[in-house]
């Protein structure tokens, strides 16, 4: 088989799916639509309707876009089949029912951002750095009944430095999901699409990757200086981990919500209360059970993000606050 006798329908919606969609385009594949998420209303009043980095990237080239409310439905359906597609590739999309992923002949794989079986879920890239891991990387499977659980094509590794953010591996994983994807393509095309695949190895203890909520997002500082770093650098720069700033003493009193992007670790004991401040020469401590931990970026209730020089500057007074989790 030659890769203009591959028909390829290709689902995906943000930024991180356009590198794949790019590389299959730009390679000459024979891509024949793409499936996206519908236009999502902005603005104040949701006047104004944002097409996905997908969409916008498949409309510059020209390619056939459909963009179904539900993946059922009938009309949807019937043109999806009409495409004829001998493949489904997706790439940070959606749940797809059976009637979907089963259309092709040599089925439908996906790129997921996580050594599977770890990290099965919708968050798989917070969650790695969240949980301190040194590796991560993205894999190629076949859709199956459950999530993330079908027979595995391909495995990448991504080394996750100690001072990585989500943003490092998010761009990381999305060249290095990109390849893979061009890759299991190439596999597909090179067996006549009889592709070897493994079951997943279900013995072994798992990490799951939940979707993350605001309430997530919440900083536990009861927990050690490790796990809270890796808690902010595994939220940043988006959605951003957060904390209460509260006047010493009081409750909710005067409280103010302080995101924290980025901190730094320190080799200080702390014997104080976790959560009580320290400021010193431009620089902004937080007590742990076990060492200090340095804020280096945050943003305070209605400002910016900043550095915490900058911050301390319009923020008098720190240390007669503490933060806590409500």
């Amino acid at each position: 088989m030659e890769k203009k006798d591959l028909r390829i329908v290709f689902m995906g919606t943000p930024e991180f799916a356009v590198g794949s969609l790019q590389l299959l385009v730009e390679g000459g594949y024979n891509v024949v639509a793409v499936v996206t998420q519908p236009d999502k209303p902005v603005g104040r009043h949701g006047s104004v309707l944002r097409a996905s980095a997908v969409k916008e990237y498949a409309l510059s080239k020209g390619l056939p876009v459909l963009q179904p409310v539900k993946m059922k439905d009938p009309g949807f359906l019937h043109e999806l089949a009409s495409y004829n597609a001998d493949l489904q590739v997706v790439v940070a999309f959606r749940m797809l029912p059976e009637v979907v992923w089963a259309m092709p002949r040599f089925g439908t794989f996906n790129v997921h951002a996580a050594l599977l079986p770890q990290y099965r879920g919708a968050a798989p890239i917070n969650w790695a750095v969240i949980n301190g891991e040194t590796t991560t990387g993205v894999t190629t499977f076949f859709l199956d009944h459950e999530i993330d659980t079908g027979r595995i094509i391909m495995q990448r590794e991504f080394p996750v430095p100690d001072e990585a953010d989500v943003e490092y591996v998010y761009d990381g994983l999305m060249n290095l999901g990109a390849q893979i994807c061009l890759d299991t393509v190439n596999l597909v095309i090179d067996t006549d699409g009889n592709v070897p695949s493994q079951p997943q190895n279900e013995d072994v203890q798992l990490h799951s990757a939940p979707k993350i909520f605001k309430e997530t997002c919440e900083i536990d500082w009861n927990q050690s200086s490790k796990r809270v770093y890796d808690f902010v650098r595994g939220l940043s720069p988006y959605p951003g981990a957060w904390t209460t700033l509260v006047p010493v003493g009081e409750t909710k009193g005067n409280a103010s919500v302080l995101k924290v992007f980025k901190t730094k670790k320190t080799q200080t004991p702390s014997t104080e209360v976790p959560g009580t401040l320290k400021a010193s020469h431009g620089q902004l401590f937080v007590a742990t059970p076990d060492c200090w931990l340095e804020l280096l970026d945050v943003q305070a209730s209605g400002k910016k993000r900043m550095a915490v020089r900058d911050f301390l500057n319009g923020f008098k007074n720190i240390e007669s606050f503490v933060v806590k989790k409500l």
